[in-house]
């Protein structure tokens, strides 16, 4: 495109104040303050601008520097600007408890029974009986002793808040040891070790990689000796050629030296996944059982509650937790509270987790029934365009966020092509539509697991397909 054309095309961009009294604008202003619609409006007329200096195919014309031009993308900008970053997905992936889409879904119930609270004031630190002032973490303590048999517990915002102000708490100064095999990362880049010399406590490693025995803590042990920690490889797994000591012989060897039996559960199992299909998983209870002084596990993994790191065990060790000042720093706040008190109610029927409980309802969902979801949205979507190529397969499903990493959980997919479309570009197409979808790319191909997409969700998803076909061709503002 010649120097001319392009300075005529850039003489033709409506001004700011010639949008700002377009009927659009008008409309926009009446809910949207002027500094926004017109930080919008700038935008997009630089990228207008943008567009046109940077075109060398002669693509750009009189129509692409129109009023109209300008206001579509304008409305674009507007609306990414004041939607909520956080809303509604369709976890199409096939990871249960996805990090990115929130961990666990929490049950229908649960979040039913909180709006009234949410929406005015509640006890959550106050006795209603007597008027004074509680502690906030007394409101879900009776649970987690009734489900774990623990003498006490505690609940922070997260399991390495957890770590720390255990740690802080009852070692600072002091050496806590940890076999090597266990010195984890947990997500964000979090490692044990980091965390651990945060707390003032000094880290002294034992054992191997892959092996770590009751002599090599007991060599260990010195007058400076705080603790023992056992952390469990909940988000990694070592195989072949392993050992470690059981959790009863590092308590009876802790509590022999006057030492502490830290145990980190991380995924923090209150019930026998075996109930679910599942290969088994170290409980609260039964870790407090085999004479643990503290557990620790997060609430948002195998409890499927908000974020929270969970803290239960001996009574005199707890009150020296919760009396530490960076138990403040890192204390929940009330919708926490209610959402981890109402879902550990539902553990103390086990038996009917499965019906309640949605990450538990998605681990035990019968393959008859994926396949009835498969086949129901390869009707839906089949007929919507020649360019669509779809069909069912037979896959696998994870729970995620770091619980039974090597489990696969046998699923079924439905897996989409589109002619003209790579799989990259549909599956970004499905992300940005209205039903917000996040599906899996595999060989090339977007794949739909109907483990983790519920039935009501079949005909909003076939929905996002069809406009994500239609919209192949469709032309965007602009030249470029």
């Amino acid at each position: 495109m010649g120097e001319n054309v392009k300075h005529e095309l850039l003489a033709r961009i409506p001004s700011i104040t010639e949008l700002l009294k377009t009927s659009a604008a008008t409309r926009w202003l009446a809910e949207q303050p002027q500094s926004l619609v017109a930080d919008c409006l700038r935008q997009a007329v630089a990228e207008v601008r943008s567009s046109i200096l940077s075109d060398r195919a002669g693509r750009c014309g009189p129509m692409h520097v129109s009023v109209d031009v300008v206001l579509a993308r304008a409305a674009k900008l507007l609306q990414q600007r004041v939607e909520p970053r956080v809303r509604s997905a369709i976890n199409a992936t096939g990871i249960i408890l996805h990090t990115g889409l929130g961990r666990a879904v929490f049950p229908a119930q649960v979040v039913d029974s909180i709006l009234d609270e949410l929406k005015g004031y509640c006890t959550l630190a106050i006795d209603r009986e007597t008027g004074e002032r509680i502690e906030r973490d007394e409101l879900v303590e009776s649970l987690l002793v009734e489900l774990t048999g623990a003498e006490a517990a505690t609940v922070v915002n997260n399991n390495a808040a957890a770590t720390l102000l255990v740690l802080a708490a009852t070692s600072a100064g002091k050496e806590v040891i940890v076999s090597r095999g266990q010195l984890i990362e947990i997500g964000g880049s979090f490692r044990l070790p980091e965390v651990m010399a945060q707390s003032g406590a000094r880290l002294v490693e034992v054992g191997a990689t892959n092996r770590t025995h009751l002599k090599d803590y007991a060599r260990a042990i010195t007058p400076n000796t705080a603790a023992i920690m056992r952390v469990h490889p909940s988000n990694y797994r070592i195989v072949g050629f392993t050992s470690e000591p059981s959790s009863q012989d590092l308590a009876k060897l802790a509590h022999a030296h006057n030492l502490l039996f830290i145990d980190d559960l991380g995924a923090g199992a209150l019930v026998p996944l075996e109930l679910f299909g599942m290969p088994h998983e170290p409980t609260m209870g039964e870790s407090i059982k085999d004479g643990a002084d503290l557990v620790l596990s997060s609430g948002d993994k195998l409890m499927g509650a908000a974020q929270a790191g969970i803290i239960i065990g001996r009574k005199e060790v707890i009150n020296v937790i919760r009396k530490h000042p960076l138990m403040r720093a890192v204390r929940v706040d009330k919708t926490c509270l209610m959402i981890l008190e109402r879902t550990l109610q539902l553990f103390r029927k086990p038996d009917q987790l499965a019906r309640l409980h949605p990450t538990y309802s998605m681990l035990t969902t019968p393959a008859e029934v994926l396949q009835t979801r498969a086949r129901r949205l390869l009707e839906l979507i089949q007929p919507l365009t020649p360019k669509l190529l779809a069909k069912t397969e037979n896959s696998v499903s994870y729970l995620g966020s770091g619980s039974l990493p090597t489990q696969a959980i046998p699923s079924v997919v439905v897996t989409v092509q589109i002619e003209g479309l790579s799989a990259s570009e549909l599956a970004k197409r499905l992300r940005l539509d209205d039903a917000c979808v996040f599906a899996r790319i595999e060989q090339d191909r977007v794949c739909l697991d109907m483990r983790t997409i519920a039935d009501a969700q079949i005909d909003t998803v076939a929905q996002a397909l069809r406009r994500a076909a239609n919209g192949i061709d469709t032309p965007q503002p602009g030249c470029t």
